[in-house]
């Protein structure tokens, strides 16, 4: 069995990171930071990854760049990507997320997310759509905790 975090190198999938490390380390279980990585998308390695670049990095350095972040925050987890065009839509996104946790057989998704579960959902937010999935527990960080 697994936990399973949506990581993109933000706030809250850091938080949500920490959360599932906290819970690894009381159940055993295994942890798997996972991040869907727009392919040559500049703008993405930026905010995400911390990469400056002048032209958009490629997919292999930005993956490093989360794995090293993801191990920072839990060093014993494992980290896995997959790779979606540029302009991937949210919806492709979530779908990509939603398929790895099933194949990873997760037993909870550690979702950081500011309205992922609320009765509004935003049509911009990965977490909707990933919390409405049956097939596993769904655990909600809404704030940082800072």
């Amino acid at each position: 069995m697994t936990f399973v975090v949506p990581f993109d190198g933000s706030p809250l999938s850091e938080a949500a990171l920490a959360r599932a490390g906290e819970f690894h380390g009381r159940f055993d279980e295994s942890v798997v930071a996972v991040s869907v990585i727009p392919k040559r998308n500049a703008e993405f390695a930026r905010t995400n990854a911390g990469l400056n670049a002048d032209s958009p990095p490629e997919t292999d350095a930005v993956a490093a760049r989360l794995r090293s972040k993801a191990t920072r925050i839990v060093p014993d987890a494992k980290f896995h990507y997959e790779v979606v065009g540029k302009y991937a839509q949210v919806s492709s996104i979530a779908n990509r997320l939603r398929r790895v946790a099933r194949r990873l057989d997760a037993t909870m998704v550690f979702i950081g997310s500011e309205n992922a579960g609320q009765v509004v959902n935003s049509l911009s937010s990965v977490g909707s759509s990933i919390a409405a999935d049956t097939a596993y527990d769904v655990v909600i960080i809404r704030h940082t905790g800072g």
